[in-house]
């Protein structure tokens, strides 16, 4: 088992997929794919053959079916079931964020590259960078899995969707003006775990841990900080502005674009 704290401040705890039951999954997709190859291959040929192109056309539509393949299968699934592909779904396991939410494109596409890219295929050595990997990680992450910033767990049931944050309404206009893309999501992390413990905390760490935080937030985001607001307010502010634009990503777009 292992602790995440979400989003929304909430501890929860979900068991770790270990490299067994990941290996299943990873040969029932496998399948998947060798048969959606073959599939396009067999479409492909029919179309190619009589058309009569170039070597180089022909080399460059197979690279690209293959790629699409290795790297479309996954990332698209994982999109769509949001974190799960064909094997993970009859294993029962899911991707997750680093803090136990639902993952999105971005983090897909992140494990799918570094998948075909890493882990597997292409410097991979067929897996063999994967399974040492995850060996070496507490929570059995892969390369893939270490760059964005996700875990995969055992989750039969759907994760909940927690309520929404409300941050301080002194606090709203100035977090919405801001570009949050640019904190990382350990940094994230860390305030978010600072906000769950916060009531645990003697009010000299309370004080001292948050103000760090502040800064280091700040200083990613490239603003000054608010003056005259405790480090609690102006962290949860940016936790709810982050939580809204998770759940209303138009939104996030019109704010980094305005």
């Amino acid at each position: 088992m292992a602790e995440f704290t979400t989003g929304e401040a909430v501890a929860l705890e979900l068991p770790i997929a270990r490299i067994p039951t990941r290996a299943t999954a990873f040969v029932i997709d496998l399948l998947v794919q060798i048969a959606l190859l073959f599939g396009l291959v067999a479409g492909l040929a029919v179309v190619l053959v009589p058309a009569d192109l170039d070597s180089a056309w022909t080399d460059a539509i197979w690279l690209v079916t293959i790629v699409f393949v290795l790297v479309g299968y996954p990332v698209a699934f994982e999109t769509l079931s949001r974190g799960r592909s064909v094997g993970k779904f009859a294993l029962g396991l899911r991707v997750v964020r680093a803090d136990g939410g639902p993952t999105d494109f971005r983090h897909a596409l992140t494990r799918g590259l570094c998948g075909a890219i890493v882990d597997f295929w292409l410097f991979g050595s067929f897996g063999a960078v994967a399974v040492i990997t995850s060996m070496c990680s507490p929570n059995a992450r892969r390369v893939g899995d270490v760059l964005a910033g996700t875990v995969v767990v055992h989750a039969q049931a759907t994760l909940p969707m927690p309520a929404l944050v409300v941050p301080p309404p002194w606090l709203a206009g100035w977090v919405g003006r801001l570009d949050l893309s640019g904190i990382p999501e350990d940094l994230a992390l860390a305030v978010r775990q600072y906000l769950t413990r916060v009531r645990t905390l003697t009010p000299a760490a309370e004080a001292g841990i948050g103000s760090e935080l502040v800064q280091l937030v700040c200083a990613r985001l490239q603003v000054k900080p608010p003056v005259g607001y405790p480090p609690v307010q102006v962290l949860g502010a940016i936790v709810a502005e982050r939580q809204r634009r998770s759940l209303t990503p138009r939104a996030a777009g019109l704010v980094r674009t305005g």
